[in-house]
């Protein structure tokens, strides 16, 4: 039997006893993200929010083994951001519903989810795939399964509920939903628990023909932002398709169940693992805006182009860090002039030695120094 066939559905039972530190870490993690985000410029505020939202766009398609095209992502982003100086044309269209759900949903997030708001993610998301029909609950009497394998030796992980009980159901869960925000009749005031709940709730349910999965994450997405009172900046999706198979097996064996403590545990600790990674990313913005602060106005345009290139790669880092013959390509010019830039950006500070080998000689910026 599965949760829903059961006769405690959905009343869903669990502890949170063994994660009680990784909720608490979890809030002063948030603090010190919005801390470092208040003391960031408004453009780097701006990069922050779209580097969040393209990550978590194209990583929760990722996780269903779909991959759009991400600078036509990016460009719908920054389109529904309404920060494009020139509107760019957008080849791949469910780039373009995928960026506009995402900033429909960090705009809306105090909003009451309604089957209205449901059935329009659900457009914006699958519309352009030719294959469904969009925008509204399943209807097929055909059993709604998650299966893999091969056509001969399938192995079913779950039913859902049939078509017809499909309505009733998702009214429950969106009368669920509003109750538990921090506004409604039964609060849960957790961010983490509350959004547990919702996406195993909605994945159980799995009330669409197709999109379930990446609409689910949605509204873990917005319980989270709800209960924490502004738009979450991390991307639960790039955590979990970093380790997606243990995503599907969690959620596997919680929907044989009523008593989801091992799904609770599982979602904080992979909330609290974005939480890192967003905290890493923003200290990493902050260490840039230091940096050019500092050097900025030091550097020639050759220099700054560099630069730049390095910082795009995030907090990992520039691979191998900088030498000539990177600094050749990047910045398109002889090696005694990129020799000779080397060397001044390492006198000023603006690099730091790494590896000195002869021709393997790699610089590093200073708050990325690799060893």
């Amino acid at each position: 039997m599965y949760n829903w066939q059961q006769k405690e559905w959905p009343s869903f039972k669990y502890s949170l006893d063994f994660v009680q530190r990784d909720l608490l870490l979890f809030a002063e993690k948030i603090g010190r993200v919005s801390g470092a985000v208040e003391a960031l410029s408004e453009e780097s505020n701006h990069n922050i929010t779209i580097h969040f939202i393209l990550e978590e766009a194209v990583k929760t398609s990722a996780i269903e083994g779909e991959f759009p095209n991400r600078k036509d992502v990016l460009s719908s982003i920054r389109k529904n951001l309404g920060i494009h100086e020139s509107p760019e044309y957008i080849k791949d269209k469910s780039a373009l519903g995928l960026g506009e759900l995402m900033i429909d949903n960090r705009k809306t997030f105090k909003e009451p989810l309604t089957k209205e708001k449901l059935f329009a993610w659900h457009s914006l998301l699958m519309e352009n795939t030719g294959q469904i029909e969009v925008g509204k609950w399943r209807t097929h009497q055909d059993p709604m399964q998650v299966v893999s394998g091969s056509t001969n030796r399938r192995t079913i992980h779950f039913e859902a509920p049939p078509s017809n009980l499909v309505p009733l159901m998702m009214d429950e869960f969106i009368n669920w939903f509003n109750q538990s925000a921090p506004e409604g009749e039964r609060p849960i005031f957790n961010p983490i628990e509350r959004a547990a709940v919702a996406h195993l709730y909605f994945e159980s349910i799995h009330p669409f023909e197709d999109g379930n999965g990446r609409i689910g994450r949605v509204i873990a997405e917005k319980a989270l932002s709800q209960t924490l009172g502004r738009p979450v900046l991390l991307s639960l999706s790039s955590t979990i398709e970093a380790n997606k198979k243990q995503y599907y097996q969690a959620l596997e064996a919680a929907q044989r169940s009523n008593e989801i403590t091992e799904w609770m545990e599982y979602f904080v600790r992979t909330v609290l693992l974005a939480q890192e990674q967003a905290e890493k990313y923003v200290l990493f913005t902050v260490q840039v805006a230091r940096y050019f602060d500092k050097f900025g106005n030091q550097l020639n345009e050759r220099q700054n182009a560099v630069v730049r290139r390095m910082t795009e790669e995030g907090p990992d880092g520039f691979i191998g860090g900088m030498n000539a013959r990177k600094y050749m390509a990047i910045a398109k010019t002889s090696k005694a002039t990129a020799t000779r830039d080397l060397q001044e950006m390492l006198d000023r500070g603006a690099f730091v030695l790494g590896n000195k080998a002869g021709r393997s000689t790699s610089y590093h910026l200073p708050f990325l120094q690799k060893a």
